[in-house]
């Protein structure tokens, strides 16, 4: 955030409009404390807010009068204003936030947003990769360097574990049970899970622990697991998006990829060898189901791919075209 900008949470409590400053200061502590949401999801969703009490300012329209209707132009007026789809239903996400808060705190008697609809929105499935192409990455990798070493195993964790990019380059020393086989995870919202982990991934961190021990690191970077040699801190996001499309090109790999679509291979793998929803579900650490509901789509999809290229009839039919 900019030098001397205020947080998008004071900015909302000093343009209110009609709405309490009292109920809105008591929302954002809601967010806050009793959603544990962290700083830029809280920013996130007071911005979103703001639209809404601009909205009811220029139209006088009181926030506990609202009508279904009156919700809906709301909805319009952020489509006419060129916002995407996606970008009005999380807006409209916020909105049904608020009002449940107010209807948990008796501020209302009815939820005005009950029948609020949001844009459709096309499911994007994700880019995953294939056993054979994370193995040729990792062939690719220079296990004769320290960082050849890291990246090895990080690689290896992030498919392994199904971890978030944020959870593995904040991952600390502290957090892993190596010998119990699982480590611990602090997620969004600050949620904590603990997440199997495969032997081979055990191994891989055992002997890059041993040669991390001995860099030099500045003060507060002694405990995260996945560090940089040069700089002595922490492994940064951009370096590990750096390193691992640099290693996917090397690898042949032409799939747009990101430390996330090991992530996305993590699950994807899991659904197609068995596993059950809510345990994937749990070991990801998605709130709604629905969220990890994707990766049955995905699976779907290549099930489809395989069923048109080796099914008997989908054969005869392109040998009579030949």
């Amino acid at each position: 955030m900019p030098r001397n900008s205020k947080p998008a949470s004071a900015s909302l409590i000093a343009n209110t409009g009609n709405v309490s400053k009292d109920i809105v200061r008591h929302y954002i502590q809601y967010l806050r404390l009793e959603r544990s949401y962290s700083d830029n999801t809280l920013d996130a969703y007071c911005k979103d807010l703001q639209k809404l009490f601009n909205y009811y300012s220029d139209n006088a329209i009181d926030f506990r009068q609202v009508t279904l209707e009156e919700l809906d132009l709301f909805a319009g007026s952020l489509r006419e204003r060129g916002i995407s789809a996606r970008s009005v239903a999380r807006i409209l996400s916020g909105v049904r936030s608020f009002y449940r808060f107010l209807l948990l705190e008796k501020e209302l008697e009815q939820d005005p947003t009950e029948l609020l609809e949001s844009p459709k929105i096309a499911r994007h499935l994700p880019q995953v990769l294939t056993v054979e192409e994370i193995d040729r990455i990792l062939s690719v990798i220079d296990l004769s360097k320290p960082e050849g070493v890291r990246d090895h195993c990080i690689i290896e964790v992030l498919y392994s574990c199904g971890l978030r990019i944020s959870e593995l380059i904040n991952l600390p020393i502290s957090n892993l049970f190596l010998d119990e086989g699982y480590i611990r995870v602090h997620g969004k919202g600050s949620k904590e899970r603990l997440v199997p982990i495969s032997p081979k991934a055990i191994n891989e961190l055992r002997i890059w622990l041993d040669i991390r021990k001995h860099f030099k690191l500045q003060a507060g970077n002694e405990d995260y697991v996945f560090v940089s040699r040069a700089r002595g801190k922490k492994l940064s996001r951009i370096s590990l998006f750096v390193f691992i499309r640099e290693y996917a090109k090397s690898a042949g790999i032409t799939k747009d990829i990101s430390p996330h679509t090991f992530r996305h291979s993590f699950a994807t793998h899991l659904i197609q060898g068995g596993a059950n929803l809510r345990a994937v579900q749990d070991m990801l650490g998605h709130e709604d189901l629905g969220t990890t509901e994707i990766y049955m789509h995905v699976d779907v999809t290549h099930l489809r791919e395989e069923i048109l290229t080796c099914h008997p009839m989908a054969l005869k039919k392109s040998q009579r075209k030949t």
